[in-house]
């Protein structure tokens, strides 16, 4: 029931993200970016220094800063460890006892480390939004769209994508900011966020909608 080795595979290029059914333009004003579980525990199953998780870090360090520019909050969800099992619920059944509060599990990787400015959601379930108050954090700051990135795709990133799109937050899915145990699940993601929830898209066609919006 522990994490798997993650091997190596590439992530997708722009002509390989489905299009979607929605059709709703990303505004900055109104959009939260969302840095998912960005765990050493997490990153650490992943091949090192390979794809996919060499680019969706640097690419999530692009989106970030991109995101802040515009003025957008940036939250990050991040797991305790040693969580009690009555607390961890059905995962512990899925996946077992979870990470410790050893230095080397809990904290966010030292390339994405929060700034004073970010909010850090305690994570609870698949989706963030589950057993936290980040659906509240949105609505004090006026924000109903969401910025997806982070790990896993076809987990915690697509259920917080479904979760956002049942509470009328309209997600935005980064297939190249995201990464996944295989190239097979995170596509699975993408065709179901683009196909019911949600609008996957690729870094580089976000950062130039914002961009473009700052140049109106």
């Amino acid at each position: 029931m522990r994490l798997p080795r993650i091997a190596s595979y590439e992530l997708p290029f722009v002509a390989q993200i489905p299009p979607a059914r929605a059709k709703w333009a990303l505004d900055p004003n109104r959009a939260a970016l969302l840095i998912h579980d960005m765990q050493n525990y997490f990153v650490r199953a992943f091949e090192q220094d390979a794809s996919p998780i060499t680019p969706v870090i640097a690419n999530i360090v692009r989106l970030k800063a991109a995101a802040v520019t515009a003025g957008m909050p940036v939250f990050y969800t991040a797991q305790n460890g040693n969580q009690d099992r009555r607390d961890r619920g059905l995962q512990a059944d899925l996946w077992g006892p979870g990470m410790t509060t050893v230095p080397e599990h809990q904290p966010i990787i030292d390339l994405l480390s929060p700034a004073a400015d970010d909010i850090v959601v305690v994570k609870h379930r698949y989706s963030a939004f589950q057993m936290s108050n980040l659906a509240h954090l949105m609505r004090v700051r006026g924000r109903d769209q969401i910025v997806i990135s982070g790990i896993y795709a076809h987990i915690g990133c697509l259920m917080t994508a479904g979760d956002a799109f049942q509470r009328d937050i309209e997600p935005f899915f980064i297939a190249d900011a995201m990464a996944d145990f295989s190239r097979e699940q995170h596509d699975m993601a993408l065709s179901y966020v683009a196909a019911t929830c949600g609008i996957p898209l690729s870094v580089e066609t976000l950062i130039r909608g914002l961009d473009v919006r700052a140049e109106a």
